[in-house]
């Protein structure tokens, strides 16, 4: 090899721009550094779910007539399921509607870094909040509420395939629909009803039997319902299966259920995610 060969390949090795992977991973620091500096915003993430679960478990204190647990036990999974598409869904949602309008993304499609990079670092963003959400939400949930942690492994791991599953498929939907807003000012209002709505139809605020069933249907075709049933089949005891709309936990459906929308979802990012608003053309 000559002198020529090194220089050439040294210069090709320094001048080389680093790849998709490793630029997602320093726009996920970056963009965590930044959700953390915003201490209000910091502050109401995280007790926004643990509030919920207070109030509802002191309203509905009794028991549940033939599952054997309390209804402050049946919310705990219920709102770890709704913070984890909090922290995906409604935070891209609306993050990425608000940076659009602010010309944010444009700036970014106009600079060498690849396009992936940027959605990786959202999901890094969204995989560590709700990360951290979940553990306080069960952190509450066993000290307060006497929810006991699983002993079989094999629960830990229906835990984690879930929570990898949820939080992907809410992410996807999350940047899918912050294409829907036609501003940055309407994004809450648009990103936030349809996640309300299926709070209330999936099984988050309100139980599942006491729930009509065409509600229950309709909240079957989105994430959210799926992730509350697999999370209450986790931290639930076996007699809690009495509770759900066909009687037991449905693991196989749940991890086909949320597959299909990370395949979904995917494919609606894809097909509707805009770098630009309407009127800048």
């Amino acid at each position: 090899m000559t002198t020529t060969d090194v220089r050439v390949r040294t210069k090709t090795a320094a001048g080389r721009l680093p790849g998709a992977w490793g630029l997602g991973l320093r726009r996920g620091a970056l963009e965590i550094r930044q959700f953390f500096r915003q201490r209000d915003q910091v502050m109401f993430t995280f007790a926004f779910p643990v509030v919920f679960l207070f109030l509802f478990a002191s309203i509905f204190s009794d028991d549940v007539a033939g599952a054997g647990i309390t209804a402050s036990q049946l919310y705990v999974p219920a709102m770890m399921a709704a913070g984890i598409m909090s922290t995906s869904f409604q935070s891209l949602g609306i993050s990425i509607a608000i940076e659009r309008d602010e010309k944010v993304l444009r700036r970014l499609r106009g600079t060498p870094m690849p396009p992936a990079a940027y959605f990786l670092g959202k999901i890094w963003l969204v995989l560590a909040t709700g990360a951290l959400e979940t553990a306080i939400l069960l952190l509450v949930g066993t000290t307060l509420y006497d929810v006991d942690l699983p002993s079989d492994p094999g629960k830990w791991a229906d835990f984690a395939w879930v929570f990898v599953l949820g939080l992907t498929a809410c992410a996807l939907l999350g940047i899918a629909i912050s294409s829907v807003p036609k501003s940055g000012k309407s994004a809450t209002s648009v990103v936030v009803l349809p996640f309300l709505v299926l709070q209330f139809i999936s099984g988050v605020y309100i139980a599942i039997d006491t729930i009509p069933d065409w509600m229950l249907n309709i909240g079957a075709l989105f994430p959210l319902k799926w992730m509350c049933q697999g999370l209450r089949g986790v931290f639930l005891p076996e007699s809690a299966q009495v509770l759900e709309q066909a009687g037991g936990w449905e693991f196989g459906r749940i991890a086909l259920v949320l597959g299909a929308w990370c395949v979904g979802g995917l494919l609606l990012c894809l097909l509707t995610f805009r770098w630009k608003n309407r009127r800048d053309g």
